[in-house]
């Protein structure tokens, strides 16, 4: 998978989770060292062999979620099914659903609503996560065989037709959850049904040529975002309340600072993505005025939604969620600012608990206001 890492999900379809999702896979011209990098590994292995099998497990560990820095070789066609679907990404659209769930308002701990939220999370992601992840591979297989030929596709680890049978399975099974859901919360229109096909087409367009939104620094960005903020979001709410135009706005903008977290990872694959002709905002703006317009995103449209919640009453949860920016500032001026290309991962994985906590804060207090 390319931007390139992350593909939008279909359902919902983004610690570093978001981080993490979000990441792209590095054309290797970006590190022009790697060759000594990997040939110190190789030494410090060979004279460490405690060292080699953690760097082994930890291989296949990546390999297993769907990470970077995977080890090849895995022959178990299931785990290679597994790796397709990128078991990493996952994560943060379950969270949105639970974000939607709180928003509602009418969430509670009951054994029936527990069951109901952990099918809707099933549903955004291992169904249509996965079938975004391997959707996304099939159409970078070419490119993938220069960046990542570990990857199981461009490895020849699974054949074609396979890959095509995953991604319609995964497909059905997912509008088939969707639509389940929307028989349990007695939709007139299927709301759930609804989104789970405008993200699985949605989903389509950015992997699959002519349109390929991923090759649009803005459009592809922001439709990672919407897909990790927005689209899940929805979801939780719907499945539990009304989703309503408010929520639905909302969320859009709140998908704006998802659009900084995703052009976060485009600086890691600046000069691959110039040869490929991707148009990722650092190859169209510069270094540092896309890290500019990446940290803005990020504060200016969470500091807006407190500023909403301001408007409605809801002023602890509007200074909860002030200060949960405020450390994102500082990590900003600390890592990202001073050196995006060095410094992307290490900014991810100190800043972005707080913005995902943010959702959640953003979720109670609208819950609570009964938006």
């Amino acid at each position: 998978m390319s931007n390139k890492g992350a593909r939008p999900c279909a359902l919902i379809t983004h610690h570093s989770l978001l981080a993490i999702v979000m990441s792209d896979p590095t054309p290797s011209s970006a590190f022009p060292n790697s060759n000594s990098e990997q040939a110190a590994e190789q030494i410090g292995s060979a004279t460490n062999p405690i060292a080699s099998l953690q760097s082994d497990r930890s291989g296949k560990t990546r390999q297993l979620l769907g990470m970077k820095g995977a080890s090849p070789g895995e022959s178990s066609i299931w785990k290679i099914r597994l790796q397709l679907m990128k078991p990493i990404t996952w994560i943060p659209l379950m969270w949105g659903v639970i974000c939607g769930a709180a928003s509602s308002g009418h969430y509670t701990w009951t054994l029936e609503h527990v069951l109901i939220a952990a099918a809707a999370m099933l549903l955004a992601g291992p169904l249509l996560t996965g079938y975004t992840q391997t959707l996304n591979d099939f159409y970078d297989r070419e490119i993938d065989a220069i960046n990542e030929p570990y990857r199981p596709i461009p490895s020849g680890a699974i054949s074609v037709p396979q890959v095509v049978t995953q991604i319609l399975v995964l497909l059905v099974a997912g509008l088939g959850v969707a639509f389940a859901l929307d028989r349990w919360a007695g939709h007139e229109f299927l709301t759930i049904t609804a989104l789970a096909i405008g993200g699985s087409f949605l989903a389509y367009i950015y992997s699959a040529p002519p349109l390929k939104l991923k090759q649009n620094g803005w459009l592809g960005n922001y439709a990672l975002g919407a897909s990790y903020i927005a689209l899940p979001w929805w979801t939780g709410h719907a499945l539990f309340g009304d989703l309503n135009w408010t929520i639905a706005i909302l969320t859009l903008i709140y998908s704006m600072a998802g659009l900084g977290i995703a052009v976060v990872n485009d600086f890691k694959s600046v000069e691959g993505d110039r040869q490929l002709g991707l148009k990722s905002l650092p190859v169209m703006f510069g270094i540092s005025t896309a890290a500019w317009i990446c940290v803005l995103a990020i504060d200016i449209f969470q500091m807006g939604i407190a500023a909403y919640l301001v408007s409605i009453g809801q002023n602890l949860y509007a200074t909860i969620l002030i200060f949960l920016v405020i450390p994102q500032i500082v990590f900003q001026d600390m890592y990202f600012l001073r050196d995006p290309l060095t410094n992307d991962v290490k900014y991810q994985a100190s800043a972005q608990p707080f913005l995902v906590l943010g959702m959640l804060v953003t979720g109670l207090a609208l819950g609570h206001a009964g938006v």
